[in-house]
């Protein structure tokens, strides 16, 4: 492996050899966006470049669960939890000079919500009923009902304010040749699959307090490559042709940790969930049974040794336990055993055939499981389908390439499906796969029931964290003990630099490792 390496290493010095000047920082990350426009889509991708020349009302501190200052100043909620009043920075400036206003706010979230855009993420704004302006650097957002996580929404690149201007300006074009905003870095050009260039905003002043410099970036430019091959993306950091990237193969991780020219850091706290859904209303498994016994079914410890080398941890609840608003009654639920697992079913009807696959009324227990192929899915998924067999039942695992794998999950006729999801809090992971009111996606379950909607209306309705805590934990109660999902794992996530980059500390939102940049310095 060593040998392989330092060959990859070598060749890298060939393959990417470019500008070095201590004036640009080089990045690399292994899949570029459709467009850059982060309010009409849910696509990481984005949302990495996003943060990087567009700013939010409020951040996100490095604990995962502060919301602190930033282009809001200040802020007041009312005792009904309806009317919060937002006080602006009268400091800002986006990348074209125009001056940042109450205006700028009411533009973007009316944006946001607009029947015409489609925003797939506007139910991160609440259920917005009015937002206005009283003054230029004072907002009134009016909600039609609390929303207890609203503030914590706000933190996402979803939220992100646009400048009227460069949208009308572009039109169809805005976030594809360019997109203003108040970040710290501003657009420059997209080269799509191949590279994406921001420069310095020199006028920045205004960072969070999360960092030491509140601007503007040590450098002047930040280019931003795409390499979508794994082999290569580790060879070009080992051949210190880049200085900093999140999207180091996991395998590789040891084995660049050893390398004397490079640090790597793991971002703490990181909630990224790697499970299986089961399409609940597909005969196959609607059996809670039947799902009971295939979560409980397989060795997670063995999964995370064998496949991720360590670089994972083994997940039994669907909330990650360090997580907002986890419910300690989930604990216990998913307890592996493979004994149980077969007496379920066989209590749900399914006789082991002469074949060992189980079968009931002529039909044998396959179920249809579609995975993208990228990363570690596709061995899960294999190591877990041995793991089924055992117990009577055979996967039929089915890879798609990533740029057709969310048309083919959309469709409705297989059982399971998986997907490393990013989250922030319990009631984000709840509120985005479990209402009914997201069937067919992402509430790919098709989970529609009265008891898990009302808990969650509670839950965001509540005015106090105590209560929203209550009713979170009802939801991931009820969620939970019908199986609906397989968790597996809680996916690690790294920042590779090289050594003589200073001030890197990986940042947790949306695997946005990067998030500002503000710190980092040669």
């Amino acid at each position: 492996m060593r040998k392989a390496l330092a060959t990859m290493a070598a060749l890298a010095g060939v393959a990417f050899a470019g500008a070095t000047d201590a004036q640009t920082l080089r990045m690399m990350k292994s899949l570029d966006a459709p467009h850059y426009d982060g309010q009409r889509t849910t696509w990481s991708p984005t949302s990495d470049i996003v943060n990087m020349f567009q700013d939010t009302l409020v951040a996100m501190d490095w604990d995962g669960k502060t919301v602190i200052p930033y282009l809001a100043k200040s802020w007041t909620v009312s005792p009904d939890g309806k009317l919060y009043t937002f006080k602006l920075r009268d400091d800002v400036s986006f990348c074209s000079g125009k001056k940042f206003t109450a205006a700028d706010v009411v533009y973007s979230f009316k944006r946001l919500v607009s029947p015409e855009l489609k925003a797939p993420l506007a139910w991160r704004a609440g259920n917005l009923k009015d937002i206005r302006a009283t003054d230029p650097y004072t907002v009134e957002y009016e909600l039609n009902e609390p929303f207890a996580d609203l503030l914590l929404n706000l933190t996402m690149f979803t939220t992100s304010i646009h400048n009227k201007d460069s949208v009308e300006a572009l039109g169809k074009d805005y976030g594809t040749r360019g997109a203003d905003g108040t970040g710290p870095w501003c657009f420059e050009s997209w080269q799509p699959r191949t590279e994406i260039v921001l420069k310095r905003h020199d006028a920045y002043r205004w960072g969070p307090s999360m960092y030491q410099n509140k601007g503007p970036v040590k450098f002047e430019r930040l280019s931003i490559k795409i390499v979508p091959e794994d082999a290569s993306r580790v060879a070009a950091m080992l051949g210190g042709q880049f200085d900093v990237t999140h999207q180091i193969p996991l395998q590789f991780i040891q084995q660049v940790k050893a390398s004397p020219n490079l640090n790597v850091q793991e971002a703490q706290p990181n909630f990224q969930l790697m499970y299986y859904g089961y399409k609940a209303n597909r005969p196959m498994v609607s059996d809670k049974r039947v799902r009971e016994a295939m979560n409980i079914a397989i060795n997670r410890a063995d999964i995370v040794k064998g496949i991720m080398l360590g670089n994972a941890k083994p997940a039994y609840t669907f909330i990650d336990p360090a997580a907002l608003d986890f419910a300690d009654s989930t604990k216990n639920i998913i307890k592996e055993d493979v004994a149980r697992a077969r007496r379920l079913l066989d209590e749900a009807g399914w006789k082991v055939g002469a074949d060992g696959i189980r079968e009931k009324d002529g039909v044998k227990l396959a179920p249809r499981v579609y995975f993208t192929q990228v990363a570690y899915f596709g061995r899960v998924s294999e190591a877990i389908q041995g793991y089924m067999r055992q117990i009577g039942i055979d996967w039929k695992v089915q890879g798609f390439d990533s740029t057709i794998a969310f048309s083919k999950m959309s469709e409705q006729d297989y059982e399971l499906w998986t997907v490393t999801f990013p989250y922030m809090s319990a009631g984000d992971l709840l509120n985005f796969y479990f209402d009914s009111k997201n069937i067919p996606a992402p509430n790919r379950m098709n989970w529609n029931d009265p008891a898990t909607d009302d808990a969650l209306r509670r839950g965001r309705a509540s005015l106090t964290a105590a209560d929203r805590a209550k009713y979170y934990a009802i939801a991931q109660q009820r969620v939970t003990e019908e199986h609906l999902w397989m968790p597996v794992m809680n996916i690690d996530m790294y920042v590779t630099s090289v050594k003589r980059l200073k001030g890197v500390r990986p940042h947790m939102l949306y695997q946005n490792t990067f998030y500002k940049g503000l710190d980092y310095s040669f």
